[in-house]
């Protein structure tokens, strides 16, 4: 592991933690660890998982505007379920995502691993979604 993986493990940590005390400073915080990933990603040649990353910042940044938005603030915090029918509707969006995303990168690129880079792509997204 480099000196830069472990650098943003750490603060994947940190900002997971912060994420379950629910303080906005989470979101900053990780905003920092998915670009340090995202570099790190593209010099191994996991495109998927780069962008990834960069689907992760901008979740990031909208996350950190929704937590900081004055008229929301207790909204924004609010911890709720998904109806059944989101849930499959989510879950079936990442099965698109993931196979559009493998295509392009099996097709366009010298990605390591295609398919499952694409797969951990695709499911990660709804996740984020759903935390943001």
């Amino acid at each position: 592991m480099s000196g830069l993986e472990l650098i943003a493990a750490v603060l994947g940590v940190i900002a997971v933690w912060l994420t379950v005390k629910q303080n906005a400073w989470c979101w900053p915080i990780g905003l920092i660890m998915v670009l340090i990933y995202a570099w790190l990603f593209y010099e191994v040649k996991l495109y998927s998982g780069m962008l990834l990353q960069v689907a992760y910042a901008l979740l990031q940044v909208y996350g950190w505007w929704q937590w900081k938005r004055p008229e929301r603030q207790d909204a924004a915090r609010q911890v709720s379920s998904l109806r059944p029918g989101a849930l499959l509707t989510h879950l079936c969006l990442g099965v698109l995502l993931s196979a559009a995303l493998g295509a392009a990168m099996a097709t366009w690129t010298d990605a390591a691993l295609p398919w499952l880079d694409a797969s951990l792509t695709g499911f990660s997204l709804v996740a984020q979604w759903w935390m943001a």
